[in-house]
């Protein structure tokens, strides 16, 4: 089995420390400066009350992106996925 390394990673203001493999180490952190930079053209762009909302904004901006499928509509496993990391998000957003 791979070894996974620790790297601490900031989304919204806030920290956190997640394992992953080696490899994948410059798509996190890429993705990551998209996601940042996302959060802070909403909060330009919006009107907002806190930081959740702009993440809010950001994972649906990302979903609708990266989700489509050939048909134009988000397809059921994706949309699963999404709703596991929207309750996670609301979890350690409270």
């Amino acid at each position: 089995m791979q070894e996974l390394i620790p790297i601490n990673i900031v989304i919204g203001d806030r920290p956190f420390r997640i394992k992953i493999k080696p490899e994948d180490e410059g798509t996190v952190r890429s993705t990551l400066k998209t996601i940042n930079d996302k959060i802070i053209e909403f909060k330009t762009q919006f009107a907002g009350k806190d930081m959740q909302d702009y993440v809010s904004m950001v994972v649906l901006w990302y979903a609708t992106q990266s989700g489509l499928n050939e048909s134009g509509s988000i397809s059921a496993d994706f949309s699963g996925s999404l709703s596991k990391l929207e309750e996670q998000l609301d979890k350690i957003l409270s």
